[in-house]
Protein backbone atom coordinates (compact mmCIF):
# COMPACT_ATOMS: atom_id res chain seq x y z
CA UNK A 1 0.00 0.00 0.00
CA UNK A 2 2.77 2.05 0.97
CA UNK A 3 4.30 1.39 -2.67
CA UNK A 4 1.39 2.71 -4.63
CA UNK A 5 1.13 6.20 -2.75
CA UNK A 6 4.90 6.64 -3.35
CA UNK A 7 4.40 6.17 -6.75
CA UNK A 8 1.23 8.19 -7.27
CA UNK A 9 3.46 10.79 -5.12
CA UNK A 10 5.89 10.60 -7.76
CA UNK A 11 3.48 10.31 -10.88
CA UNK A 12 2.28 13.98 -9.38
CA UNK A 13 5.24 15.39 -8.49
CA UNK A 14 6.52 14.68 -12.12
CA UNK A 15 3.23 16.52 -13.67
CA UNK A 16 4.05 19.23 -11.80
CA UNK A 17 7.40 20.01 -13.14
CA UNK A 18 6.35 19.17 -16.83
CA UNK A 19 3.69 21.71 -16.55
CA UNK A 20 5.80 24.65 -14.37
CA UNK A 21 8.74 24.15 -17.94
CA UNK A 22 5.59 24.28 -20.32
CA UNK A 23 4.19 27.12 -18.41
CA UNK A 24 7.65 28.97 -18.09
CA UNK A 25 8.10 28.35 -21.94
CA UNK A 26 4.91 29.91 -23.16
CA UNK A 27 5.71 32.83 -20.66
CA UNK A 28 9.12 33.29 -22.58
CA UNK A 29 7.71 33.56 -25.93
CA UNK A 30 7.44 36.62 -27.25
CA UNK A 31 3.27 38.21 -27.22
CA UNK A 32 2.09 38.75 -30.64
CA UNK A 33 -0.41 41.44 -30.78
CA UNK A 34 -3.21 42.01 -34.12
CA UNK A 35 -3.76 45.40 -35.11
CA UNK A 36 -6.72 47.07 -36.45
CA UNK A 37 -5.54 47.58 -40.37
CA UNK A 38 -6.55 51.09 -41.74
CA UNK A 39 -6.99 52.07 -45.71
CA UNK A 40 -5.46 55.24 -46.77
CA UNK A 41 -8.59 56.83 -48.62
CA UNK A 42 -8.97 60.06 -50.49
CA UNK A 43 -11.03 62.31 -48.23
CA UNK A 44 -12.45 66.02 -47.47
CA UNK A 45 -10.45 67.56 -44.43
CA UNK A 46 -11.82 70.55 -43.07
CA UNK A 47 -10.32 72.33 -39.93
CA UNK A 48 -12.65 73.96 -37.85
CA UNK A 49 -13.48 76.33 -34.61
CA UNK A 50 -16.24 76.98 -32.57
CA UNK A 51 -17.36 80.17 -31.05
CA UNK A 52 -20.29 80.69 -28.53
CA UNK A 53 -22.87 82.93 -28.00
CA UNK A 54 -26.40 84.11 -29.07
CA UNK A 55 -28.93 85.14 -31.55
CA UNK A 56 -29.88 88.91 -31.21
CA UNK A 57 -31.46 91.24 -33.94
CA UNK A 58 -28.98 93.65 -35.49
CA UNK A 59 -31.05 96.52 -34.56
CA UNK A 60 -33.10 96.69 -31.04
CA UNK A 61 -34.77 100.13 -30.65
CA UNK A 62 -36.03 101.32 -27.49
CA UNK A 63 -39.39 103.89 -27.86
CA UNK A 64 -38.87 106.27 -25.57
CA UNK A 65 -41.79 109.08 -24.74
CA UNK A 66 -41.64 112.73 -25.25
CA UNK A 67 -43.47 114.47 -22.18
CA UNK A 68 -43.73 112.92 -19.08
CA UNK A 69 -47.06 111.25 -17.04
CA UNK A 70 -48.87 108.26 -16.69
CA UNK A 71 -49.82 105.34 -18.57
CA UNK A 72 -53.52 105.76 -19.63
CA UNK A 73 -53.68 103.23 -22.20
CA UNK A 74 -51.70 100.07 -23.66
CA UNK A 75 -52.21 99.22 -27.49
CA UNK A 76 -49.79 96.59 -27.77
CA UNK A 77 -47.97 93.97 -26.68
CA UNK A 78 -44.63 91.94 -26.62
CA UNK A 79 -44.70 89.77 -29.69
CA UNK A 80 -46.97 91.88 -31.82
CA UNK A 81 -45.71 93.31 -35.32
CA UNK A 82 -45.81 96.88 -35.63
CA UNK A 83 -45.75 99.47 -38.91
CA UNK A 84 -43.79 102.39 -38.34
CA UNK A 85 -46.01 105.38 -37.06
CA UNK A 86 -48.09 102.58 -35.10
CA UNK A 87 -49.65 103.92 -32.07
CA UNK A 88 -48.72 101.48 -29.05
CA UNK A 89 -49.51 103.41 -25.83
CA UNK A 90 -51.12 106.49 -24.61
CA UNK A 91 -50.22 109.15 -21.68
CA UNK A 92 -52.04 110.73 -19.94
CA UNK A 93 -50.50 114.10 -18.60
CA UNK A 94 -50.13 115.24 -14.94
CA UNK A 95 -50.08 119.47 -15.06
CA UNK A 96 -47.71 121.55 -12.73
CA UNK A 97 -50.03 123.14 -10.56
CA UNK A 98 -48.55 126.68 -11.03
CA UNK A 99 -48.22 125.85 -14.53
CA UNK A 100 -51.46 125.29 -14.33
CA UNK A 101 -53.00 128.18 -13.02
CA UNK A 102 -50.61 130.79 -15.11
CA UNK A 103 -52.25 128.95 -18.08
CA UNK A 104 -55.96 129.78 -16.58
CA UNK A 105 -55.55 133.23 -15.73
CA UNK A 106 -53.74 133.84 -19.43
CA UNK A 107 -57.21 132.59 -20.85
CA UNK A 108 -59.37 134.56 -18.57
CA UNK A 109 -57.36 137.77 -19.16
CA UNK A 110 -57.26 137.00 -23.23
CA UNK A 111 -61.33 136.01 -22.44
CA UNK A 112 -61.56 139.49 -21.30
CA UNK A 113 -59.24 141.75 -23.53
CA UNK A 114 -61.16 139.70 -26.71
CA UNK A 115 -65.00 140.53 -25.15
CA UNK A 116 -63.58 144.24 -25.31
CA UNK A 117 -61.79 144.30 -28.37
CA UNK A 118 -65.19 142.54 -29.87
CA UNK A 119 -67.56 145.21 -28.68
CA UNK A 120 -65.23 148.12 -29.92
CA UNK A 121 -65.51 146.47 -33.19
CA UNK A 122 -68.88 146.13 -33.70
CA UNK A 123 -69.80 149.50 -32.91
CA UNK A 124 -67.04 151.05 -34.57
CA UNK A 125 -68.40 148.93 -37.85
CA UNK A 126 -71.47 150.80 -37.60
CA UNK A 127 -69.84 154.03 -37.26
CA UNK A 128 -67.57 153.14 -40.37
CA UNK A 129 -70.66 152.53 -42.04
CA UNK A 130 -72.18 155.73 -41.18
CA UNK A 131 -69.13 157.49 -42.66
CA UNK A 132 -68.52 158.86 -38.53
CA UNK A 133 -64.97 157.57 -38.32
CA UNK A 134 -62.36 157.24 -41.11
CA UNK A 135 -61.07 153.96 -42.92
CA UNK A 136 -57.79 154.62 -40.89
CA UNK A 137 -59.49 154.42 -37.36
CA UNK A 138 -61.64 151.54 -38.28
CA UNK A 139 -58.98 149.11 -39.72
CA UNK A 140 -56.94 149.85 -36.43
CA UNK A 141 -59.55 148.68 -34.55
CA UNK A 142 -60.67 146.40 -36.49
CA UNK A 143 -56.76 144.74 -36.61
CA UNK A 144 -56.87 144.85 -32.90
CA UNK A 145 -59.75 142.40 -32.68
CA UNK A 146 -58.31 139.75 -34.88
CA UNK A 147 -55.05 140.47 -32.81
CA UNK A 148 -56.98 139.55 -29.38
CA UNK A 149 -58.97 137.11 -31.16
CA UNK A 150 -56.22 135.16 -31.89
CA UNK A 151 -54.23 135.53 -28.56
CA UNK A 152 -57.64 134.12 -27.21
CA UNK A 153 -57.31 130.94 -29.44
CA UNK A 154 -53.75 130.28 -28.08
CA UNK A 155 -54.39 130.77 -24.86
CA UNK A 156 -57.20 128.13 -24.89
CA UNK A 157 -54.47 125.76 -26.79
CA UNK A 158 -52.11 126.35 -24.13
CA UNK A 159 -54.43 125.40 -21.40
CA UNK A 160 -55.36 122.67 -23.07
CA UNK A 161 -51.76 121.22 -23.91
CA UNK A 162 -50.95 121.58 -20.12
CA UNK A 163 -53.99 120.15 -18.83
CA UNK A 164 -54.44 117.16 -21.30
CA UNK A 165 -51.29 117.60 -23.48
CA UNK A 166 -52.63 118.17 -27.08
CA UNK A 167 -55.02 120.18 -28.50
CA UNK A 168 -58.05 119.87 -31.33
CA UNK A 169 -55.60 120.65 -33.76
CA UNK A 170 -52.96 118.12 -32.37
CA UNK A 171 -54.92 115.57 -31.37
CA UNK A 172 -53.92 113.13 -34.31
CA UNK A 173 -50.35 114.20 -33.77
CA UNK A 174 -49.67 114.77 -30.25
CA UNK A 175 -46.95 113.67 -28.05
CA UNK A 176 -49.60 111.35 -25.13
CA UNK A 177 -49.48 108.95 -28.43
CA UNK A 178 -46.40 107.13 -28.08
CA UNK A 179 -45.69 105.58 -31.61
CA UNK A 180 -43.38 103.45 -33.29
CA UNK A 181 -40.21 104.40 -34.88
CA UNK A 182 -39.96 101.39 -37.35
CA UNK A 183 -40.90 98.65 -38.30
CA UNK A 184 -40.83 95.40 -37.16
CA UNK A 185 -41.69 93.28 -34.02
CA UNK A 186 -42.22 94.21 -30.23
CA UNK A 187 -39.49 92.51 -27.77
CA UNK A 188 -40.66 93.64 -24.87
CA UNK A 189 -42.89 96.31 -23.64
CA UNK A 190 -41.91 97.02 -19.41
CA UNK A 191 -44.40 99.55 -18.68
CA UNK A 192 -47.50 98.93 -17.43
CA UNK A 193 -50.96 101.15 -17.30
CA UNK A 194 -50.73 103.31 -14.32
CA UNK A 195 -46.95 103.80 -14.40
CA UNK A 196 -45.07 107.08 -14.34
CA UNK A 197 -43.20 107.98 -17.32
CA UNK A 198 -40.68 110.66 -17.98
CA UNK A 199 -39.54 112.15 -20.86
CA UNK A 200 -36.41 111.92 -22.78
CA UNK A 201 -34.10 114.03 -22.26
CA UNK A 202 -30.93 116.00 -22.91
CA UNK A 203 -30.07 114.82 -19.18
CA UNK A 204 -31.92 111.33 -18.69
CA UNK A 205 -33.01 108.28 -21.34
CA UNK A 206 -36.37 108.48 -20.62
CA UNK A 207 -38.46 105.40 -19.69
CA UNK A 208 -38.25 102.98 -21.97
CA UNK A 209 -42.17 102.14 -23.07
CA UNK A 210 -40.95 99.24 -25.91
CA UNK A 211 -39.00 97.57 -27.43
CA UNK A 212 -38.88 97.10 -31.59
CA UNK A 213 -36.46 95.01 -33.81
CA UNK A 214 -36.58 93.58 -37.18
CA UNK A 215 -36.75 90.08 -36.66
CA UNK A 216 -35.43 89.23 -40.43
CA UNK A 217 -32.44 90.52 -40.16
CA UNK A 218 -30.40 88.41 -37.10
CA UNK A 219 -26.88 88.39 -36.11
CA UNK A 220 -24.49 85.66 -34.45
CA UNK A 221 -22.83 87.80 -31.82
CA UNK A 222 -20.27 85.49 -30.07
CA UNK A 223 -16.38 85.50 -28.68
CA UNK A 224 -13.67 83.17 -29.95
CA UNK A 225 -10.28 82.71 -28.38
CA UNK A 226 -6.93 84.82 -29.08
CA UNK A 227 -5.69 81.29 -30.66
CA UNK A 228 -8.05 81.24 -32.98
CA UNK A 229 -8.71 84.90 -33.79
CA UNK A 230 -6.12 85.16 -36.04
CA UNK A 231 -6.99 82.44 -38.34
CA UNK A 232 -10.64 84.10 -39.06
CA UNK A 233 -11.69 87.22 -41.07
CA UNK A 234 -14.21 88.95 -42.68
CA UNK A 235 -16.33 87.04 -44.97
CA UNK A 236 -16.23 83.53 -43.63
CA UNK A 237 -18.57 81.52 -43.68
CA UNK A 238 -20.18 79.81 -40.60
CA UNK A 239 -22.76 76.96 -39.27
CA UNK A 240 -25.27 78.27 -36.99
CA UNK A 241 -26.52 75.69 -34.35
CA UNK A 242 -29.57 76.84 -31.78
CA UNK A 243 -29.69 74.86 -28.70
CA UNK A 244 -33.43 75.55 -28.77
CA UNK A 245 -33.59 74.38 -32.49
CA UNK A 246 -31.26 70.81 -32.40
CA UNK A 247 -33.14 70.23 -35.83
CA UNK A 248 -31.61 73.27 -37.75
CA UNK A 249 -28.60 74.60 -38.96
CA UNK A 250 -28.42 78.42 -40.20
CA UNK A 251 -25.91 79.66 -42.37
CA UNK A 252 -23.92 82.49 -41.65
CA UNK A 253 -21.42 85.32 -42.63
CA UNK A 254 -18.56 86.81 -40.17
CA UNK A 255 -19.05 90.32 -40.86
CA UNK A 256 -17.20 91.69 -37.62
CA UNK A 257 -14.16 90.88 -35.47
CA UNK A 258 -13.81 93.01 -32.49
CA UNK A 259 -9.94 94.91 -32.46
CA UNK A 260 -9.77 94.59 -28.76
CA UNK A 261 -10.34 91.60 -26.36
CA UNK A 262 -11.40 91.50 -23.18
CA UNK A 263 -10.09 88.90 -20.36
CA UNK A 264 -12.78 86.23 -18.83
CA UNK A 265 -11.68 83.76 -16.32
CA UNK A 266 -8.03 84.14 -17.33
CA UNK A 267 -8.65 83.59 -21.33
CA UNK A 268 -8.65 86.58 -23.96
CA UNK A 269 -11.65 86.22 -25.80
CA UNK A 270 -12.94 88.58 -28.95
CA UNK A 271 -16.42 89.28 -30.26
CA UNK A 272 -17.61 88.54 -32.96
CA UNK A 273 -20.73 88.94 -35.52
CA UNK A 274 -22.16 87.33 -38.18
CA UNK A 275 -24.89 87.43 -39.87
CA UNK A 276 -27.42 85.30 -40.65
CA UNK A 277 -28.96 84.10 -43.76
CA UNK A 278 -32.91 82.81 -42.57
CA UNK A 279 -35.72 81.72 -45.07
CA UNK A 280 -39.25 83.63 -44.14
CA UNK A 281 -40.91 80.50 -42.67
CA UNK A 282 -38.21 80.21 -39.80
CA UNK A 283 -39.01 82.19 -36.74
CA UNK A 284 -36.17 82.68 -34.34
CA UNK A 285 -36.47 84.41 -31.04
CA UNK A 286 -34.02 87.05 -29.94
CA UNK A 287 -31.57 85.83 -26.86
CA UNK A 288 -31.33 81.94 -27.73
CA UNK A 289 -27.91 80.45 -27.52
CA UNK A 290 -25.92 79.20 -30.51
CA UNK A 291 -23.05 77.69 -31.34
CA UNK A 292 -20.87 78.51 -34.77
CA UNK A 293 -18.78 76.52 -36.49
CA UNK A 294 -16.10 78.34 -38.20
CA UNK A 295 -13.96 76.42 -41.49
CA UNK A 296 -10.60 77.91 -41.04
CA UNK A 297 -9.17 75.49 -43.71
CA UNK A 298 -10.75 72.96 -45.96
CA UNK A 299 -9.09 70.27 -48.58
CA UNK A 300 -10.56 68.55 -50.77
CA UNK A 301 -10.16 64.74 -52.45
CA UNK A 302 -6.87 64.36 -50.46
CA UNK A 303 -5.30 61.16 -48.90
CA UNK A 304 -5.99 60.77 -45.35
CA UNK A 305 -5.63 58.41 -42.81
CA UNK A 306 -6.67 58.13 -39.36
CA UNK A 307 -4.35 60.35 -37.26
CA UNK A 308 -4.16 58.38 -34.21
CA UNK A 309 -1.78 55.55 -36.97
CA UNK A 310 0.55 58.11 -37.01
CA UNK A 311 3.67 58.01 -34.80
CA UNK A 312 6.08 60.64 -34.33
CA UNK A 313 9.87 60.98 -34.03
CA UNK A 314 11.80 64.58 -33.89
CA UNK A 315 10.45 66.39 -36.94
CA UNK A 316 9.56 62.74 -38.79
CA UNK A 317 6.02 61.18 -39.29
CA UNK A 318 5.83 57.83 -39.31
CA UNK A 319 3.08 55.36 -40.06
CA UNK A 320 3.51 50.98 -40.34
CA UNK A 321 2.58 49.95 -44.23
CA UNK A 322 1.04 46.06 -43.92
CA UNK A 323 3.54 43.89 -45.34
CA UNK A 324 1.99 40.60 -44.90
CA UNK A 325 -1.45 39.74 -43.00
CA UNK A 326 -1.13 36.27 -41.50
CA UNK A 327 0.79 36.33 -39.45
CA UNK A 328 0.91 40.00 -39.18
CA UNK A 329 4.52 41.91 -41.04
CA UNK A 330 4.62 45.62 -40.65
CA UNK A 331 7.06 48.25 -42.15
CA UNK A 332 8.01 51.47 -40.62
CA UNK A 333 7.59 54.26 -43.26
CA UNK A 334 8.21 57.55 -43.01
CA UNK A 335 5.53 59.91 -44.42
CA UNK A 336 4.96 63.95 -44.91
CA UNK A 337 2.10 64.77 -43.37
CA UNK A 338 -0.64 67.93 -43.70
CA UNK A 339 -4.23 69.32 -42.56
CA UNK A 340 -5.56 67.28 -39.42
CA UNK A 341 -9.02 67.95 -38.37
CA UNK A 342 -7.93 66.01 -34.95
CA UNK A 343 -9.65 62.65 -36.40
CA UNK A 344 -8.15 62.83 -40.04
CA UNK A 345 -4.92 63.52 -41.11
CA UNK A 346 -3.41 64.25 -44.59
CA UNK A 347 -1.06 62.00 -46.51
CA UNK A 348 1.16 64.74 -48.89
CA UNK A 349 3.82 61.95 -49.50
CA UNK A 350 4.96 58.39 -48.78
CA UNK A 351 1.45 56.31 -48.96
CA UNK A 352 -1.15 56.01 -51.85
CA UNK A 353 -4.77 54.98 -52.40
CA UNK A 354 -5.70 51.94 -50.42
CA UNK A 355 -2.21 51.26 -49.19
CA UNK A 356 -3.07 49.02 -46.02
CA UNK A 357 -1.33 50.42 -42.69
CA UNK A 358 -1.60 49.54 -38.35
CA UNK A 359 -3.95 50.88 -36.62
CA UNK A 360 -3.84 52.01 -32.99
CA UNK A 361 -6.29 49.77 -31.79
CA UNK A 362 -5.59 46.13 -30.79
CA UNK A 363 -8.11 43.61 -32.18
CA UNK A 364 -6.45 40.33 -29.65
CA UNK A 365 -3.42 39.00 -28.04
CA UNK A 366 -1.92 35.76 -29.07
Amino acid sequence: MKKVLKIAALALLGLLVIWTFVFLWKKSKPLVKNYRVEQAQNATIEKKTVATGKVQPRNEILIKPQMSGIISELYKEAGDKVQAGDVIAKIKVIPDMVTLSSAESRLTRANLIFDQSKTNFQRDSLLYKGDVISREEFEKVRLQFRNDREELKSAADNLSLVRDGLTASTASSSNTLIRSTVTGTILDVPIKVGNSVIQSNNFNDGTTIASVADMSDMLFVGKIDETEVGKVSVGMPMQITIGAMQDETLTAELEYVSPKGTEESGAILFEMKAAMKLSPEIFIRAGYSANAEIILYKRENVLTIPESSVEFSGDTAFVYVVTNKEPQEFKRTPVKIGLSDGIKIEVKEGLKENDNIRGNQIIDNK
